[in-house]
C-alpha cells in the first residue's frame, strides 16, 4: 500500500518530464517540417534545448526529405523509455512489441493534440488580438496554416466568418478516434 503512494508520484514525474521533452522535440520537428523561421527566439530555444542528444544521432541518421529522422528516432526512443519506466514503476510487465506500438500511438496522439491546441490558440488570438505579432504567434501561424489552408479551400467563408478551424478540429478528433484508438488496441495484441 505504501509503495503505491510513491509509485503514482514517481510515474507522474516520469510522464511529465519525459513528456515535456518529447513535446519540445515534436515542436522542433514540426517547425522544421513547415519551414518556420529558424531565427525566431522560440525556435532558437527549441534548437538549443534539443541539440545535445540529437547531435550524435544526426551523424548516423540523415534527414529524409524534410523529415529529420534523428528527431523521429529520439522521440520514439524517449516515448518507449517513458512507457517502460511507468509500467515498471507500477509493477506491470509488458512486452517490447506492446511498448513499441503504444509509443507510436502516443506520439500520433501528441501530434494531433499539438495541432488541436495550435488551432484553438490561433482562433482565440484572432478574436482577442488580430493583427498583433510576437515570436510565438508567428510560429503558431506557421504551424496552423498548412492544416487550415486546405480546409479553407473546401469551405468558403460565410458572411466573413472562417469556418475552416471548426472543420479541422472535427477532422483532428475523428483522426484520434479512427487512427490512435485502433493503434492502441493493436498494442494489446503484443501485451
Amino acid at each position: 500500500m505504501t509503495g503505491q503512494y510513491l509509485a503514482d508520484p514517481l510515474a507522474f514525474l516520469v510522464n511529465t518530464l519525459f513528456g515535456l521533452y518529447i513535446l519540445t522535440l515534436m515542436l522542433r520537428f514540426l517547425l522544421q517540417w513547415v519551414r518556420a523561421d529558424h531565427r525566431n527566439p522560440v525556435s532558437q530555444f527549441l534548437i538549443r534545448v534539443t541539440q545535445p542528444p540529437l547531435q550524435p544521432l544526426k551523424r548516423f541518421l540523415p534527414p529524409v526529405g524534410r523529415a529529420d529522422t534523428a528527431i523521429l528516432v529520439l522521440m520514439v526512443l524517449l516515448q518507449f523509455c517513458t512507457l517502460a519506466l511507468v509500467y515498471w514503476i507500477n509493477g506491470t510487465h509488458v512486452g517490447v512489441g506492446f511498448l513499441a506500438v503504444r509509443s507510436v500511438a502516443e506520439l500520433l496522439n501528441l501530434l494531433l493534440n499539438v495541432f488541436l491546441v495550435v488551432i484553438i490558440i490561433r482562433v482565440i488570438l484572432s478574436w482577442v488580438s488580430p493583427g498583433q505579432y510576437n515570436p510565438a504567434i508567428g510560429l503558431i501561424d506557421s504551424l496552423a496554416e498548412p492544416v487550415l489552408a486546405p480546409a479553407r479551400r473546401l469551405i468558403p467563408a460565410i458572411a466573413g466568418l472562417d469556418l475552416s478551424p471548426i472543420a479541422v478540429l472535427i477532422a483532428i478528433q475523428l483522426a484520434k478516434m479512427l487512427l490512435v484508438r485502433p493503434i492502441q488496441d493493436f498494442a494489446m495484441v503484443w501485451l
